[in-house]
């Protein structure tokens, strides 16, 4: 079953062979696409079939998979309330992929922040520097291999310079049977 059968068909056989419709599931459709049709595919959903509204864009890392980083971009259509999710991948030796901010506005900070997060460049892009971390911070922490506890740093007066204790925090919890026991906040705190 498809939610767009008519659009499915016209943008594979425009695309032949650079995209695949996925099965769809819990009522959501994504295609997955060659990265080199990203920016011809969403200008022709915006301008031909009123994907107006970009919600989001992200990142995944699929540590240990080549290619490593997906690319999700979610659309939205205001005209006929519909979702289309396009995903593309991005090998780890060529981590970048073209800008779309030039598409949609929203597309400046969730770039960045993407870029920022896990080290994804965007080509094109009018202003990609960090937007969480510091300039200069020479990691990527939503990457998989980024320790939970962190990384000792040399700027002690930007951030702690000791990876952070893992023991005793507020979401280490301990083993119980039911999950309302295991919710930190629901522990009683020693005054």
């Amino acid at each position: 079953m498809s939610l767009f059968p008519e659009l499915n068909a016209k943008f594979a056989e425009r695309f032949s062979g650079k995209l695949t419709v996925n099965p769809v599931f819990r009522e959501e459709t994504t295609w997955a696409i060659d990265p080199s049709i990203l920016v011809p595919l969403l200008t022709a959903l915006r301008d031909e079939e009123d994907f107006d509204f970009l919600v989001d864009v992200s990142g995944v890392d699929n540590f240990g998979q080549e290619p490593r980083f997906e690319m999700v971009y979610e659309l939205f259509s205001y005209k006929t309330l519909k979702n289309l999710r396009v995903k593309t991948w991005v090998s780890e030796d060529h981590l970048e992929v073209p800008t779309v901010s030039h598409l949609w506005r929203t597309a400046d900070w969730h770039e960045r922040e993407t870029y920022d997060m896990m080290g994804i460049h965007f080509a094109g892009h009018p202003d990609l520097r960090r937007i969480l971390m510091w300039d200069g911070y020479p990691y990527y922490p939503l990457r998989k291999d980024f320790p939970l506890e962190g990384k000792v740093s040399d700027l002690p007066d930007l951030a702690f310079s000791n990876v952070a204790p893992l023991e005793g925090g507020p979401f280490v919890t301990s083993p119980a049977d039911l999950s309302a026991d295991r919710e930190p906040r629901a522990r009683p705190t020693e005054i």
